[in-house]
């Protein structure tokens, strides 16, 4: 995670172009060989980052009271997750920011945060299939990971392209909230595993 920060960082203070993989390397003390050993590009290594937040966010999913629908369950952990200070903090809420938006404007980047953000989607899956106990078949359960993964990115990437601060209605927590509610009614009792 120390070179994930220290590429972000750099990213963030000397913008992408002007970052060298041996740069990154350099600022978390390592030697240029080592960090090859473990990223291919400099882009990829801020992937640990966009990670994390997936991570909770499948891990709230996975540990959300167990008396909550699936549906609650994504709103729940949406909330715990993308809320400054529950999870991360205000500060930190600016790197991802900054980290989103690069990711807009370089297709490496973009291409490291699209498979963050399928990895999520995967990871998703899997919570959901937990809490439903295998009561659910699995394409529906893959498809409600793919529309909630697609809400939470989508608030994301909203929040990051505006000025808006990570608190309140424009936050990342209250547009995924306003995502998530369209599986709200989505029919997890009548699509059974068979």
């Amino acid at each position: 995670m120390e070179i994930a920060r220290a590429a972000a960082g750099l990213f963030m203070k000397r913008g992408l172009r002007a970052t060298r993989a041996e740069d990154i390397a350099q600022a978390a003390g390592i030697a240029p060989r080592t960090f090859y050993r473990y990223f291919a590009t400099k882009e990829e290594a801020v992937a640990p980052l966009y990670a994390a937040g997936a991570d909770r966010w499948s891990e709230a999913v996975r540990t959300a009271p167990p008396e909550l629908p699936i549906s609650q369950a994504l709103e729940h952990a949406a909330h715990q997750t993308l809320t400054p200070d529950a999870a991360i903090s205000a500060a930190s809420w600016e790197w991802v920011r900054t980290l989103v938006r690069l990711a807009n404007s370089s297709p490496a980047l973009r291409k490291v945060w699209a498979e963050v953000c399928h990895e999520a989607e995967t990871s998703l899956a899997q919570a959901l299939a937990a809490r439903a106990h295998d009561n659910v078949a699995e394409a529906p359960l893959r498809f409600a990971a793919a529309v909630a993964a697609a809400s939470v990115r989508v608030a994301v990437e909203t929040w990051a392209a505006g000025d808006a601060p990570a608190h309140g209605p424009e936050g990342p927590a209250a547009l995924a909230m306003h995502n998530l509610s369209t599986l709200r009614d989505f029919p997890w009792e009548a699509i059974t595993a068979t």
